[in-house]
């Protein structure tokens, strides 16, 4: 049984759900968002409250039912408060701008990288080296900050590269460490 899926999804002020068969469009503040739904589940209102539950208690769809509240609680959190996703760039002579709708890289290529910036984020450059991401949709936030991670991962030598703030990059020893036998 599913444990999360049956918790509550809270709706905050201000936040118009509307609720199809196939289909839930969440509201806010920041933006709206969709969600197609897989026949089986239910998403009923009660109470400022969304609940998701399963139309036949004995199909196996109960493992969609977490899912579909997870989805559902993001899409509120989108709505209301937003998404945030924070870069940093480590190397010499690494930087970003953003120069109207493309974020430009300089990672150490003979060429600049340029990205385009998906409709509905934001996207902030700070001392040049710090990327901060930031949109009402969990899925494109997520996706745009893993596709700058793409472009130069952190490598386990030095650790030069693009990682998440706060991400632990395990460094190896050299050749030097091995000649040492």
């Amino acid at each position: 049984m599913a444990r999360k899926g049956k918790l509550p999804v809270p709706l905050p002020k201000g936040v118009e759900v509307n609720i199809t068969e196939t289909n839930i469009s969440v509201k806010g503040p920041k933006g709206t968002l969709n969600q197609k739904i897989v026949p089986g589940i239910q998403v009923t209102t009660e109470n400022d409250q969304l609940l998701v539950s399963l139309i036949d208690e004995k199909s196996d769809l109960e493992h969609f039912q977490g899912l579909y509240r997870t989805l559902i609680l993001n899409m509120v959190l989108g709505t209301t408060q937003g998404f945030e996703k924070r870069l940093e760039m480590i190397g010499v002579g690494y930087r970003a701008s953003v120069q109207g709708n493309l974020l430009d890289l300089l990672i150490g290529f003979s060429h600049p990288t340029k990205l385009p910036i998906p409709q509905g984020l934001d996207v902030k450059v700070e001392k040049n080296t710090l990327i901060i991401i930031s949109g009402f949709d969990k899925h494109l936030v997520g996706q745009f900050a893993a596709t700058i991670r793409s472009k130069k991962p952190p490598e386990p030598y030095q650790g030069k590269g693009i990682r998440y703030v706060g991400e632990y990059v395990r460094k190896k020893a050299g050749k030097s460490a091995a000649a040492k036998k």
